[in-house]
């Protein structure tokens, strides 16, 4: 579908059913215009969501919803006035053009051009998930994941499964005349098992998706995301306490990635660098990596979940070298931020919603491969931990200071992983760690399509990923 095609698309969803022709638009504008206004854009978003539960071996809980409305912006220098409604009609967008310009009002900065941008590559098919299987299907779908798990072995006590898609269309209508569209399909399936041995449970957990629809779930997919999730409880089963203190650390490729997205990443967003609240504030051109770090941000890969083809401001997405051979070379930004440093657009600028703010924000970031094979990495460390799967986290993004906790963790003795630990915990500060990067190995992966990125309130589907690193010198917190 070219961009033609996508604009008819919007507009038959989002402007003809309320009578909204370019005309009235333009009246908007109009209502909207206030004096050293630097920039204005309408963002008309469509969703309809569903997701299907399953526990017990019974699908308890089913939900659908649709979304709709409209966001109204204006930004006057550093400030930035906004309103918007649920309510899709030209008088609606009047009332919310006229809070919105009381509000430019009182700001003021010098007049600036945004460059027209109206087309971009496609980065995924305009899918519509929710139709692409019947709900007995669905339902099926759950079921046999379910059997998957429990028929790997017996001592899988319980099984949770989720399934969900999202059908959305935005168009973004800007002050200079540019008039962008997107369809927005996105997938995810997950599951989670609990194993029970001599009294002891202990859970793992699997899935994944991305900008598809369920056609991505096929049989062998099902069956890798029951094997490790079922992989996962069984060798929590078996673990040790994990010791504590600091020494080395092998982090596993893919989503242990999610380390280099909260410790790091954020610091990278155009806002906390303007602020002065990063770490990495002021440090352009400087080196803040050991060489060979080299992080990239990179919304254009194809059916990625964190990937756009364009982003809320109607910008289309790029690849944004971050971190380059150790050496700060980049940051993320929207139109505010980019204008306001006199610094490139990159893309970057997100929102959850047509109610909410666009911001800063990551799309795929991930850590390029290396030189060294994973098994010699591995053989490198006398003593360490092999950290090769995470749960939670806590990140303070002013400090980069951090706590994370590993779901599927190993010792190394020797030059080989031998038992397997819980409840070891990486503490650290995502500027300090890569400084402590010594080896990087050559397996570069992505996570399988399940990360959610939060930001000042607002959440969005995000992609990680790195290969297997070294990391000298990093505390541990354990449970021995």
């Amino acid at each position: 579908m070219d961009i033609d095609a996508l604009l008819a698309t919007a507009d038959s969803c989002l402007l003809a059913p309320y009578d909204l022709e370019a005309r009235r638009l333009e009246a908007v504008f109009g209502t909207l215009a206030a004096p050293r206004m630097d920039h204005a854009d309408l963002y008309f978003q469509y969703t309809r969501a569903e997701g299907w539960s399953l526990e017990e071996g019974i699908v308890k809980a089913g939900s659908f919803a649709i979304e709709q409305g409209v966001g109204v912006r204006a930004m006057s220098g550093e400030r930035t006035a906004f309103a918007y409604s649920d309510e899709i009609s030209f008088d609606a967008l009047q009332d919310a053009a006229r809070a919105t310009r009381a509000i430019a009002r009182q700001g003021g900065g010098r007049a600036a051009h945004i460059a027209r941008r109206a087309s971009a590559p496609r980065r995924y098919q305009p899918l519509d998930p929710l139709a692409s299987l019947d709900s007995g299907a669905k339902v099926a779908m759950l079921e046999k994941i379910e059997r998957l798990c429990r028929g790997l072995d017996p001592r899988v006590a319980q099984v949770m499964a989720h399934l969900g898609g999202e059908y959305e269309v935005v168009l973004v209508a800007r002050a200079d005349g540019a008039r962008v569209a997107d369809v927005r399909p996105l997938v995810r399936l997950s599951v989670q098992v609990i194993a029970e041995q001599h009294g002891r449970r202990e859970s793992g957990s699997a899935g994944g998706g991305g900008r598809t629809d369920y056609a991505m779930f096929t049989d062998a997919t099902l069956e890798e995301y029951a094997r490790q999730a079922v992989h996962q409880a069984l060798v929590n089963l078996e673990a040790r306490p994990a010791p504590a203190g600091t020494m080395t650390v092998v982090l596993g490729s893919g989503w242990p990635g999610i380390l280099l997205h909260e410790a790091i990443g954020h610091g990278l967003e155009g806002d906390f660098n303007r602020k002065g609240s990063s770490a990495f504030a002021g440090r352009m051109g400087e080196r803040v990596a050991a060489p060979g770090v080299t992080v990239v941000d990179d919304g254009t890969l194809a059916d990625r979940r964190g990937s756009l083809t364009v982003d809320d401001e109607g910008n289309p997405t790029q690849r944004t070298v971050l971190i380059e051979d150790g050496v700060l070379r980049g940051l993320l930004q929207d139109s505010l931020n980019a204008r306001l440093m006199k610094m490139p657009l990159t893309g970057n600028g997100r929102r959850e919603s047509y109610a909410h703010l666009t911001l800063p924000r990551m799309t795929n970031t991930f850590m390029l491969a290396g030189p060294h094979d994973p098994a010699e990495i591995i053989r490198s460390v006398k003593k360490g931990l092999y950290a090769v799967n995470f749960g939670g986290g806590q990140v303070d993004i002013t400090s980069g200071k951090f706590v994370f906790s590993a779901a599927e963790s190993y010792l190394i003795e020797d030059g080989r992983v031998t038992h397997p630990v819980k409840g070891a915990t990486l503490i650290g500060n995502g500027p300090d760690v890569l400084t402590r990067v010594s080896m990087i190995g050559n397996d570069l992966k992505l996570d399988p399509g399940i990360g959610t990125c939060g930001k000042e309130g607002q959440s969005v589907p995000v992609g990680v990923g790195q290969p297997t690193l070294r990391i000298d010198g990093l505390t541990v917190g354990g449970t021995a």
